[in-house]
């Protein structure tokens, strides 16, 4: 025998006896609960799992003790255990940037949120621009928009910019639409609109692609920020259970700090990342083509996202029909049809699902026949979606289901916008609004998710809505148009196996079946066992990504 090959012969196996077995975990004692293979609820007693962090077994505490003789035990204590839930559609450094800048989601009127911006700057009076928003015009009850004169009166020295609670619409100051050289005779961009007064002049509003006459000059987050942003995002993600997000705009930026937090194991959520567009940042990351895991699946860029329109409330989606409550208008469409058929195609071709925002009935209409023009083979294999899917011309629900395309949905959507949704459709076209019910009974496999920071990442809420159809309050009585409601089992398979699906990732995500990733969450109540009306109340105790756990309440 040669000596050479000896002497690694038996250094390899001293290695070998020298490694400490893979240790085995089981977590007993708890009331679990996931999905099978055929999507039908499993109970379960205990959850085991490898060194690895993959599932090994679910079942009964005695019957996992015998098969795994020398595992260690953690006793879940009765607690509910569940998969990791799985948020189809948010946005995460903007979750963390939403946290360290001004909040007027919780202001009741104009008055309150201009008291608001007037402490905010007094608190922070060196900061050269005032960001922030999540303000909404229809809880404030005004009938209208604010305007930038009603800024000037509590802050006029800094440029003041607030994006509205929908994303889709931003509020600035004189100050800000002055460094921005906006005047009477700046043009509105196709696809954006200017508010402005009778006499022309911007009055301070700025909808959809004309936010960016001002986006271009506030100044971009620095490395720190974004980090900083990106920490708190996560931490958030974890207390709320998230295992699994799907980013639905990735920058170069965020791409580059997700890959790195990937490697140094400090992303503790899995990313399912959308390429923003198709434009430079696409062009140069899809020279290698889709990126299909990264760092044992915890980096995913294998979509694009695209906007068809802008949103309801501030009535930039783009609708076949005029507005209800304001006939002059149809809303935008972003692209022509053409330009838009001609980016799905660029990006399909390239091999990435094609996710588009589309929330009026005519964005919906423009992207189900883009996407029509894809082979029926590439349709198939990409799984692409619409985003929000929201309001949908009632002959175009079937389409979904013929062109393979998912619907995409935020359940918490309906309860927020109940107070204003049917106002801007009216009563007819509010049929194929938020339409689940419709969507499922046709055999559409819906991924369930929140868009935060725009609503709560918080997936009880989102399953308590889907359920009830119902605010916090338990208002409406019987629920907001309850026929179209979904079952408490397809609220939970929205969440977890069915967004995993949406992701090409059913069969390492989703569900606690052996040799899947043990992602998964313990909660104080038992969503199985609790009244409808009480789920978003759900709190979790422990979340556990690959076996590890991240997150344990205080």
């Amino acid at each position: 025998m040669n000596r050479n090959w000896d002497k690694k012969l038996l250094a390899t196996l001293i290695a070998l006896f020298a490694m400490p077995a893979l240790a085995d975990t089981i977590i007993d004692h708890a009331r679990g609960y996931t999905l099978d293979k055929d999507g039908q609820l499993l109970k379960f007693e205990a959850l085991a799992f490898d060194d690895a962090g993959r599932v090994i077994a679910t079942g009964s505490n005695a019957a996992l003790r015998d098969r795994l003789p020398d595992a260690q035990h953690i006793d879940a204590g009765g607690k509910t255990l569940l998969p990791g839930m799985i948020d189809a559609h948010g946005h995460i450094l903007s979750l963390g940037q939403s946290a360290m800048q001004l909040n007027l989601r919780a202001t009741h009127d104009l008055p309150q949120a201009l008291q608001a911006i007037a402490a905010y700057a007094k608190k922070f009076p060196h900061s050269p621009w005032i960001l922030g928003g999540e303000w909404n015009q229809a809880n404030w009850k005004l009938g209208r928009f604010p305007t930038a004169q009603e800024i000037d009166t509590v802050v006029s020295d800094r440029p003041v910019w607030l994006g509205r609670v929908d994303g889709h619409a931003a509020w600035a100051n004189s100050k800000a639409m002055q460094l921005a050289g906006i005047t009477r005779t700046t043009p509105a961009p196709v696809g954006g609109k200017i508010e402005r007064d009778a006499l022309g002049n911007p009055t301070g509003v700025f909808v959809d692609n004309a936010m960016n006459l001002i986006d271009k000059i506030v100044p971009s987050p620095s490395d720190a920020e974004n980090r900083m942003a990106l920490d708190l995002a996560l931490q958030q993600l974890r207390e709320s259970g998230l295992t699994s997000v799907h980013d639905a705009s990735v920058s170069e930026q965020a791409d580059q700090l997700f890959r790195e937090y990937a490697d140094h194991g400090k992303l503790t959520t899995r990313v399912y990342g959308m390429i923003h567009g198709t434009d430079a940042f696409f062009d140069r990351v899809s020279k290698d083509g889709p990126l299909y895991s990264y760092a044992q699946d915890r980096y995913a860029l294998r979509a694009v996202k695209l906007f068809a329109d802008g949103a309801l409330g501030s009535r930039g989606a783009a609708l076949i029909a005029p507005y209800s409550d304001a006939p002059h208008t149809r809303g935008l469409l972003f692209e022509t049809p053409q330009v838009m058929t001609q980016m799905i195609q660029k990006a399909a071709l390239k091999g990435y699902q094609v996710n588009v925002h589309a929330i009026g009935d005519a964005g919906n209409r423009q992207i189900l026949d883009g996407f029509a023009t894809l082979p029926d083979s590439l349709r198939v294999r990409l799984r692409n979606r619409i985003e929000h899917a929201q309001v949908v011309a009632l002959s175009d629900i079937p389409r979904f289901k013929q062109l393979g395309v998912l619907p995409s949905m935020q359940p918490t959507h309906a309860t927020s916008d109940m107070n204003m949704a049917e106002d801007r459709v009216g009563h007819v076209r509010i049929k194929g609004a938020y339409a689940w019910r419709s969507f499922l009974r046709q055999g559409s496999r819906i991924a369930c998710g929140s868009d935060f920071p725009i609503e709560s990442p918080n997936p009880f809420w989102g399953i308590h809505a889907a359920v009830t159809r119902q605010d916090m309050q338990g208002m409406p009585a019987h629920g907001w148009y309850p026929e179209q409601a979904m079952s408490l089992l397809e609220a939970f398979r929205c969440f977890t196996l069915d967004a995993a699906y949406a992701a090409h990732q059913e069969q390492v995500l989703g569900t606690l079946e052996p040799g899947k990733w043990a992602d998964f969450i313990i909660t104080d109540q038992d969503l199985f066992d609790i009244a409808p009306k009480n789920i978003y109340k759900i709190k979790v105790l422990q979340t556990w990504l690959a076996g590890h756990q991240t997150y344990v309440a205080p």
